[in-house]
């Protein structure tokens, strides 16, 4: 639908007439209409408000106003977001944020000593390290439910049944042998699983740690740095890394949303009803 687009003219048709001086406008005429006890206002106000549909939509001042808001917006849903990630993490967590956090702000009063004609090369840091700040949190999420994961799950067990499963297999009939057969297989995938999320968990360890050793390397140097531009290619490496590594994480994360019985050849009606036998063993 039209109405649904980001960057549609509707949109701006919306905008228009939610704007709170147009409302205010037409309460105005609203309110004169009953005073007045006439419904000329309210025709004068629907024909007004015609043309100002018609035309203040289409308005580029009035559009970069719009998407402005939207800006804004979307800047306050991804501040409440980080503000969300952030009071998940655990105390130690908490503070290893602050450390850093406090690192970004003595590179931003180093920065702040700069020359005139140096102030955009400082608007771009400043932009690339709240960008890194935040990402710092959303890494930091990652490893603290990834290990969560790792803590929670005995990787030892799973492999422990599914050997027994593998090892009782053929004194099995027929049927149950295609059941634990399937049962196997997922156990292997939930291995397979906890493989991935360990070494994840190992990555983002070392991409925080990346980001505090850059992040006070740049702070030393901007102890006594006049040209921004001369680390600017440190950050920007550092940046590329961090986006990569929130790919990988955001790849291995939507392993958690994967139901482990969600596989081709699984039926879950092969299980039956809760305190049927599977392989000699009650599960209820």
């Amino acid at each position: 639908m039209a109405g649904d687009k980001d960057d549609g003219s509707l949109n701006y048709v919306k905008a228009a007439f939610h704007w709170q001086y147009n409302l205010i406008t037409l309460a105005g005429a609203v309110g004169f209409a009953v005073i007045s006890a006439s419904g000329l206002p309210l025709l004068l106000a629907a024909g007004a408000e015609l043309i100002y549909l018609s035309t203040i939509p289409q308005n580029s001042r009035f559009q970069r106003l719009v998407r402005s808001w939207q800006y804004d917006e979307q800047k306050k849903q991804q501040q409440k977001g980080l503000s969300d990630l952030f009071r998940e993490l655990p105390p130690e967590m908490r503070s290893r944020y602050a450390r850093l956090d406090a690192v970004c702000q003595g590179i931003r009063e180093n920065y702040k000593r700069l020359t005139s004609t140096s102030q955009m090369f400082a608007e771009q840091m400043e932009s690339k390290l709240d960008g890194l700040s935040q990402s710092y949190v959303r890494l930091l999420n990652s490893a603290f439910h990834h290990r969560q994961y790792l803590n929670t799950t005995n990787l030892e067990n799973i492999r422990k049944e599914a050997a027994a499963l593998q090892a009782d297999l053929e004194k099995e009939p027929p049927r149950v042998q295609d059941i634990n057969r399937k049962r196997i297989e997922i156990l292997g995938k939930r291995m397979e699983k906890f493989d991935k999320i360990k070494e994840n968990c190992q990555i983002v360890d070392a991409q925080c740690a990346a980001i505090e050793d850059v992040l006070q390397l740049i702070r030393d140097q901007s102890v006594t740095m006049h040209d921004p531009q001369q680390i600017s290619e440190h950050l920007d490496s550092l940046v590329q890394d961090v986006e990569q590594t929130e790919a990988t994480v955001r790849e291995v994360e939507s392993i958690f949303d994967i139901s482990p019985l969600a596989t081709p050849d699984f039926d879950p009606g092969d299980l039956g009803n809760s305190g049927k036998t599977y392989g000699g063993k009650v599960r209820n």
